[in-house]
């Protein structure tokens, strides 16, 4: 198991100049998946977590931290070990990083249960965001339902009546089709749930091209994504059927891998590195200068994370109790890179969405182009049913 322990502090002289601050540093676990097909979404996290933290020099909303990594290898019992060893041995109060929901779903408990608090950048299943939400718990990049409701709405802009929808069956590919079905307007020629670990998906393109939809929309994030994108090419499907994703489906990732056969493909998105906003230009700029990569959704997500639980710990002068924190959390007094941000009832984004086309760069290559705003203020379908 990998383990990466690093200390972000500043010397002692510099720390006696804010005597209001907590001199000891917070310590922050963050477990995440770091190996494996979906390794890069992990690392595109924790890159930019600490980007926001270097860039602060080594401290949050002033506060000098610890952040404790760990890889969970893609196993949620893993996950749950190293939660509970967080959390028993080590003493850690704050915990991020997760990015899969069956991986949030067997560690995210006992945390919670302990009073100790989550924030997520990524994975925010349907079942933290309704009547089993929690006051220690928050989400800093969507409600997986929401994330897929949007390409649903594009797909009924664009004018497709007939979709064919896969997506990988866990807890965010079931949220992922329930939130495309709950916008799209036309029919479902097709539904389909493939293993988490499938590589080969022959039998649904078989299926996919007997069923003649007029659009396909998927959710198979990472490794998962390439694989399935490579095979609709290989199929003949990618200039028959066009697409409709969600970015989690499309990042850049998946985009350079696949190249060119990724022009064209609607995408629709919570931010995009194109945005034009000092926050944003800035992020882009310090994060090509420090890992020399185009950035995931992932990496603004894992940054955005970092800068939240700043503000946070700047309103409670560095202290990890639960209610302090939860009134400075939910004030959300950060400058997010993807424009507004706030909290909705249940501790979720509301946010804006965007309409996204994968286009040939002036490189030549893939590139995520903002086209325009289609959905405003968006929060979730189940915070009316959390009661805080």
């Amino acid at each position: 198991m990998k383990r990466r322990n690093l200390f972000l502090g500043l010397a002692a002289s510099a720390l006696l100049s804010a005597p209001a601050l907590a001199q000891t540093p917070v310590r922050i676990g963050m477990i995440t998946t770091l190996s494996g097909p979906g390794g890069y979404l992990g690392q595109d996290i924790r890159d930019g977590f600490q980007l926001a933290v270097d860039l602060a020099g080594g401290k949050l909303g002033g506060v000098p931290v610890e952040v404790v990594v760990e890889d969970d290898g893609f196993k949620p019992g893993q996950a749950k070990q190293i939660a509970d060893r967080f959390a028993k041995a080590e003493k850690i109060k704050l915990f991020t990083g997760i990015v899969f929901s069956n991986i949030a779903a067997a560690a995210v408990p006992d945390i919670l249960d302990n009073d100790l608090i989550y924030v997520s950048a990524n994975a925010g299943p349907s079942n933290f965001a309704g009547k089993d939400c929690n006051r220690n718990y928050y989400v800093m990049s969507w409600q997986n339902d929401t994330l897929h409701e949007t390409a649903g709405q594009s797909a009924t802009m664009l004018g497709f009546k007939r979709a064919f929808i896969l997506a990988a069956n866990y807890q965010a590919g079931k949220d992922a089709l329930a939130g495309f079905k709950r916008m799209f307007k036309g029919e479902i020629a097709g539904e389909i749930y493939t293993r988490l670990d499938q590589t080969d998906f022959a039998a649904e393109m078989a299926q996919i091209r007997a069923a003649k939809p007029d659009v396909v929309f998927q959710f198979h994030p990472g490794g998962l994504g390439i694989a399935f994108m490579r095979q609709y090419q290989q199929a003949g499907l990618l200039g028959q059927i066009p697409m409709v994703l969600s970015v989690a489906a499309m990042d850049q990732v998946i985009a350079d891998a696949i190249g060119d056969a990724s022009i064209g493909v609607n995408v629709t998105a919570h931010w995009n590195g194109d945005f034009d906003s000092p926050a944003n230009k800035t992020f882009m700029a310090e994060w090509l200068k420090k890992y020399g990569r185009a950035p995931t959704y992932y990496a603004s997500q894992g940054y955005d994370t970092a800068l939240a639980i700043g503000a946070a710990l700047k309103g409670t002068g560095g202290q990890v109790e639960p209610q302090a924190f939860r009134t400075a959390m939910l004030k959300a007094d950060f400058a997010s890179v993807r424009g507004k941000f706030k909290f909705g009832p249940n501790q979720h984004p509301v946010q804006d969405w965007y309409a996204v086309e994968i286009v040939k760069g002036p490189d030549g290559k893939p590139f995520l182009k903002t086209k325009e705003r289609i959905a405003s203020d968006v929060g979730d379908v189940y915070a009316k049913d959390c009661k805080l």
